[in-house]
């Protein structure tokens, strides 16, 4: 009872959070998907922070260090690495080539309205949708094994609730709601993993102990660099530091640069997030490790943190922790269902752009797709949320990124590094399986910058002959 209604009380703050957001709006398209671009950076570096992190933190990543070991750590570190220099090299172009361009959506700031721009835009918000709406049905399932781990509840009804609550501060309040709640959630975040940290060492006795525990239940476990890799550590590290890069092709976290107030911001809202987030990370990591130890035994090894929590926890805090879990998950599956919203509402259908009304109908609809998604799937949190990461950074990234330099490319040209970005991703995880060599996000936006950088000579020639 004392965790239920701990979670309850959490879900009634965030909601009104989100509620109370929607007295500060506008009427309008901009102010519903861009928050009248007039954020300030600590709510950008918050939400980026939970959006970022999101079921994968807590389900994700403490069942990878439960079952790898110590070198989990540098999948944290060389994600970091990756989104530091994506923040520092391309997010403060975004946002001001973005508010030049007057672009709202990230599918009409990769169109830039040249000639064929319009199949730009529809295979852009292709790709928003399918992947980005298979990326939200992934937070929603971590909610709900959330739930039926602490209650046994079927997994439909943590999906359904994760659902409802998500539409209701979307559907009133649009990305200013999303910010706001998710400044809010990550908070919570913060306070549930350091608190958990802290309380698993010690109980573990201390980090020494917990060490020396983990090499008498398998050497590998204290093993700083993985020996199992197919190709070596190099390109195994290269691969998620490019991982952390690929944020230049998430839809969901891209609108928050362009929602920031001012682009001399970013900096700031950069460092704020880098910060914030490896305490996460690193704090999941060491829960993986402890629960290792303390749990040896556990059937999912996603679920370590919330079975940890109620081995050591009182009822109060157990509930502080999954509130923590599922505001990690609604933080994100809220931003991407309005990314695919906007995709759906004012790039597929453009002629309906301007409708605020047609907007908040759109949200409605790609919910209830991304509900029929994530109750259709039982796959692990892990593997869909890296699957969907690495798919939208090698079909969209590439161009976000020489857009945001304003480098000329060319309708067909711009196709082609989508196409073959996904095609070069998808055919190395699954058809080769070298994903555990190197993370799908590397072959694939590679494949996209050197279609770019073979081709755009080449049809600078050929305009240049037929002239």
């Amino acid at each position: 009872m004392s965790i239920a209604l701990t979670f309850i009380v959490f879900l009634i703050l965030f909601t009104v959070v989100g509620i109370f957001a929607a007295t500060q709006k506008q009427n309008t398209t901009t102010d519903y998907l861009l928050a009248g671009r007039n954020v300030n950076p600590w709510a950008i570096a918050l939400s980026a922070l939970s959006t970022g992190q999101s079921g994968f933190l807590f389900t994700g990543q403490v069942g990878y260090a439960y079952t790898q070991g110590l070198s989990a750590i540098w999948l944290a570190i060389g994600w970091a690495i990756g989104d530091y220099i994506a923040w520092m090299l391309v997010f403060k172009n975004l946002r001001q080539v973005s508010e030049a361009s007057d672009s709202e959506t990230v599918p009409a700031f990769l169109a830039q309205r040249q000639p064929g721009y319009r199949w730009i835009t529809i295979i852009s918000a292709l790709i928003t949708i399918v992947f980005l709406g298979t990326y939200a049905a992934a937070q929603l399932l971590a909610g709900s094994k959330a739930l039926n781990s602490l209650f046994g509840w079927n997994y439909a009804w943590g999906v359904i609730i994760g659902a409802i609550i998500v539409l209701i501060y979307c559907f009133s309040g649009g990305i200013r709601a999303s910010i706001w709640t998710d400044a809010v959630q990550s908070i919570v975040m913060i306070v549930a993993l350091l608190l958990l940290f802290i309380v698993t060492i010690s109980a573990g006795g201390g980090l020494n102990n917990l060490y020396t525990n983990l090499r008498q239940i398998d050497a590998n476990l204290i093993t700083l660099f993985p020996t199992n890799l197919t190709w070596g550590f190099v390109p195994f590290f290269i691969g998620w530091l490019v991982a952390g890069f690929g944020v230049v092709g998430q839809p969901h976290i891209l609108v928050r640069a362009m929602a920031l107030d001012s682009a001399n911001n970013m900096g700031k809202a950069r460092d704020i997030k880098i910060i914030c987030g490896l305490v996460t990370a690193f704090a999941a990591i060491f829960i993986g490790l402890a629960a290792r130890v303390l749990l040896p035994s556990l059937n999912d090894p996603e679920l370590a943190l919330l079975d940890l929590s109620q081995e050591l926890l009182p009822g109060i805090l157990v509930g502080v922790m999954l509130a923590g879990l599922f505001a990690a998950t609604i933080s994100t599956a809220d931003s991407q269902i309005l990314s695919c919203s906007a995709a759906l509402t004012q790039d597929l259908f453009p002629g309906l752009a301007k409708s605020y009304t047609f907007a908040k109908i759109g949200t409605i609809v790609v919910t209830a797709i991304v509900l029929v998604i994530a109750l259709l799937n039982n796959d692990n949190v892990f593997g869909l949320i890296t699957f969907a990461w690495s798919i939208l950074a090698s079909g969209l990234g590439v161009l976000l990124i020489l857009r945001t330099l304003e480098k000329p490319v060319s309708t067909p040209l711009a196709i082609a590094i989508m196409i073959i970005g996904i095609t070069v991703a998808m055919t190395w995880k699954l058809g080769l399986h070298l994903s555990d060599a190197v993370y799908e996000v590397f072959p694939g936006m590679t494949a996209g910058f050197l279609v770019y950088l073979i081709a755009s000579p080449l049809l600078q020639t050929t305009e240049k002959n037929s002239t």
